[in-house]
């Protein structure tokens, strides 16, 4: 398959991703409040890490969506993906039993399943960032 191709099927999976998990935590506000509050990372903070978490997944999936946006929506992708690897390996260094506020499907996964899940996704979003430097780099050599 063309780099073409898998950048565009990363960018679809991210769009998805992050539009899917952002729906589903919107959807059960509370409990996604409540989970929050358990970890012990952020209860502090769970009232506003709550709602600007989905907001800027919503966010995150738009800038992915549109042609003119769609690099800076990888890089934000990127960089969200790297606060979420890191919150999960800070929670399975830190705690012992934190219930995950993960949206959707993804609540399924085990911590360490979803460490392993979060690295791949954002093995993928930086090949398509590495793809696209290269690409870039090469239409100016030309």
């Amino acid at each position: 398959m063309g780099r073409v191709i898998t950048s565009e099927i990363v960018r679809y999976l991210l769009i998805l991703l992050f539009a899917y998990t952002a729906a589903s935590k919107m959807l059960t506000y509370p409990l996604f409040v409540v989970q929050i509050g358990l970890s012990p990372i952020l209860p502090t903070f769970a009232q506003e890490v709550a709602w600007l978490i989905p907001l800027v997944e919503f966010l995150v999936a738009m800038l992915l969506t549109f042609p003119t946006t769609r690099i800076i929506g990888l890089y934000c992708s990127g960089v969200l993906m790297l606060f979420f690897t890191l919150y999960v390996a800070a929670i399975l260094t830190i705690a012992s039993h934190v219930p995950c506020s993960c949206g959707g499907v993804l609540e399924a996964l085990s911590w360490e399943q979803h460490l392993i899940f979060n690295i791949a996704i954002l093995a993928l979003n930086i090949l398509v960032l590495i793809w696209h430097h290269r690409d870039r780099d090469a239409l100016s050599l030309s």
